[in-house]
C-alpha cells in the first residue's frame, strides 16, 4: 500500500500556492442550496456555477419556492450553465423527489442522496462532506491527481475512491476534492501541472 506518511506530506505540498477561490459547493445558505449548486457545478466551471446560482437564490432561496418553478423556466435560470436541458430536468425531478420522499429536506445519508435525480457518488459524497462528514468525492481534478502521483493506479472514480480511503486517515478525506480542485484550478497549463506534480511525487 502506498505510504500514508508521504501522501500526507503530498497534500500539504498540493496545497501551497494555490489560488484560495470559493468552490461551487461552499458558503450557501442552506443545504438545498448546496445540493443544488453540486449538481451544476458538474462538467462547469465553478466561477460559471456559483454566480448563476447567486442570482437564481435570490428569488428562489428555499425549495418550497424552486419547487412552484418549471422546467422551462429552470433551464432560462441556468442557461450559461453546461447542459443546462438535462441539469434543468434534473432539478425539476430532484426538488419533486424531495417533497414526495423526504418532506421537502435534502436527506444526509449517502443512500438516500444518491436516489435523487441529478445525485451521483461524487454529488453525494461533496455534499456530505460539507457538512461535516468523512467523504471524497472524486472528479476529474482528485482523479487525475491521484493517478499523476500514484495514489491509485485506476480510472474508475469508485475504485479510486476505495484507494484513497486506504491511503488517508478519515480526517483528510473530506479535504481531498477541495485540495485537488484548487490545485486544478491554479494550474491549468498541462505542463506547469504536470511539473509541480512530477516534483510533488518525489516527495518522501
Amino acid at each position: 500500500m502506498f505510504s500514508r506518511e508521504k501522501a500526507l506530506k503530498q497534500l500539504e505540498e498540493l496545497k501551497k500556492d494555490v489560488i484560495n477561490m470559493r468552490l461551487a459547493a461552499e458558503k450557501w445558505d442552506n443545504d438545498f442550496q448546496t445540493l443544488i449548486s453540486i449538481i451544476l457545478s458538474a462538467r462547469t466551471k465553478d466561477e460559471t456555477t456559483i454566480p448563476v446560482c447567486q442570482k437564481m437564490f435570490k428569488k428562489y432561496p428555499t425549495p418550497e419556492k424552486f419547487s412552484k418553478l418549471s422546467v422551462g423556466k429552470i433551464k432560462e435560470l441556468i442557461y450559461s450553465v453546461n447542459f443546462n436541458n438535462n441539469k434543468s430536468k434534473m432539478l425539476f425531478n430532484c426538488t419533486k423527489e424531495l417533497f414526495e420522499r423526504h418532506g421537502g429536506k435534502v436527506p444526509k445519508k449517502f443512500e438516500e442522496l444518491i436516489t435523487l435525480p441529478g445525485v451521483g457518488r461524487k454529488t453525494a459524497n461533496v455534499f456530505l462532506s460539507e457538512y461535516g462528514e468523512d467523504a471524497i468525492g472524486v472528479d476529474t481534478h482528485l482523479s487525475y491527481i491521484s493517478q499523476k502521483l500514484g495514489w491509485s493506479k485506476n480510472k474508475n472514480p469508485d475504485k479510486i475512491e476505495s484507494d484513497l480511503q486506504l491511503i488517508f486517515p478519515k480526517e483528510y478525506w473530506s479535504k481531498l476534492n477541495p485540495t485537488a480542485v484548487r490545485f486544478g484550478k491554479t494550474y491549468t497549463n498541462k505542463k506547469e501541472k504536470d511539473a509541480t506534480l512530477e516534483k510533488i511525487k518525489l516527495i518522501e
